[in-house]
């Protein structure tokens, strides 16, 4: 299998320029990729390269970024350029299958090809299909070009020299790639979060604390931590023996439901479902969302800023690999 490499530069096609497929154009234009985004909504496709060069702008890339070209339809890509090919469309199971299928047809046979899907296994997506060697998942977080963490999520087909040559073309768009080498539901950083969020609603349903207090403890508490060492090197910093001692009196009285919590589907019942509905567990009036989703940018760039020396070089910045500086 013919793999990309960061000796040069693969032409990447992002399907579904929605909200997550519009800031990963950015994260593989700022890497220096040229970029085709495939949006058939044509408002939407008329506003996605104003938005994705402010981002760049913003991030001070632009200089180096890769091409963006915006089309409607999948046949309009010029597929003999393409090496990598990010679906970011709805979450549901059918469409990604029939997607992929219409990829087998199009796409170059050495093309990688892969899903942003925050749960469906790449397994399933790839079921049948005569490409599930080079079918991985690539799962950004949102806002995708803020959060430097991006899981490559190996199928039980999926080829492993493509994997290292994915996870080193993630690092040359200057995010952190962790190799998720099983496909469980969740794969690892959501299972991780989804853990964190059973206990919080728990304890929530349990009149324990309010929900401003839960997310104090977190931000301002071992979240804070979080920035300079995860779990399991913050525990050699605090030491394993007063971790293990605790566990045994914690663990029995942990919430291991299997269904969420009451007061969570409570909230969707209700049709609270958070900022896009002006509602979740506090009300959100357009002025107020705005200004805390600016507030929210603004500490994530902030955190980007800590955490720069510990960041992968981005093509053209100081200390940047020269292959990636003159891709070819």
């Amino acid at each position: 299998m013919t793999t990309l490499s960061l000796s040069r530069a693969p032409g990447t096609a992002v399907i579904g320029g929605g909200t997550m497929g519009a800031d990963v154009a950015v994260v593989l234009s700022r890497g220096g990729l040229p970029v085709t985004v495939v949006e058939r909504d044509a408002a939407k496709a008329a506003r996605l390269p104003a938005y994705i060069g402010a981002q760049l702008e913003a991030a001070g890339c632009a200089a180096h970024a890769g091409p963006i070209a915006v089309v409607q339809q999948l046949e309009d890509v010029a597929w003999a350029g393409i090496g990598l090919v990010v679906e970011c469309i709805v979450e549901q199971l059918a469409p990604k299958q029939q997607l992929f299928a219409r990829l087998v047809e199009l796409a170059p046979p050495s093309a990688l090809l892969t899903s942003n899907s925050s749960g469906l296994p790449i397994s399933r997506i790839a079921d049948g299909l005569p490409t599930r060697g080079r079918m991985f998942g690539l799962h950004f977080f949102m806002p995708a070009h803020l959060v430097p963490l991006v899981e490559v999520v190996m199928g039980p087909d999926s080829d492993a020299d493509a994997a290292q040559a994915l996870m080193q073309t993630m690092r040359r768009c200057a995010s952190v790639p962790v190799l998720v080498r099983k496909d469980r539901p969740g794969f690892l950083a959501n299972r991780l979060q989804h853990a964190l969020a059973r206990e919080a609603f728990a304890l929530l349903d349990d009149g324990v604390a309010s929900a401003e207090d839960i997310d104090a403890a977190v931000r301002f508490g071992f979240g804070f931590r979080f920035l300079a060492a995860g779990p399991i090197l913050q525990r050699d910093h605090a030491g394993l023996d007063v971790h293990c001692a605790a566990a045994a009196t914690i663990y029995p009285s942990l919430c291991n439901d299997d269904q969420p919590a009451k007061v969570l589907q409570q909230q969707v019942q209700a049709g609270r479902v958070g900022m896009k509905a002006g509602a979740g567990f506090s009300d959100w009036p357009e002025a107020e969302r705005a200004a805390e989703r600016a507030r929210y940018d603004r500490l994530l760039r902030a955190g980007l800023q800590l955490l720069a020396d510990e960041l992968p070089p981005l093509p053209g910045a100081a200390g940047a690999p020269s292959s990636d500086r003159n891709p070819t």
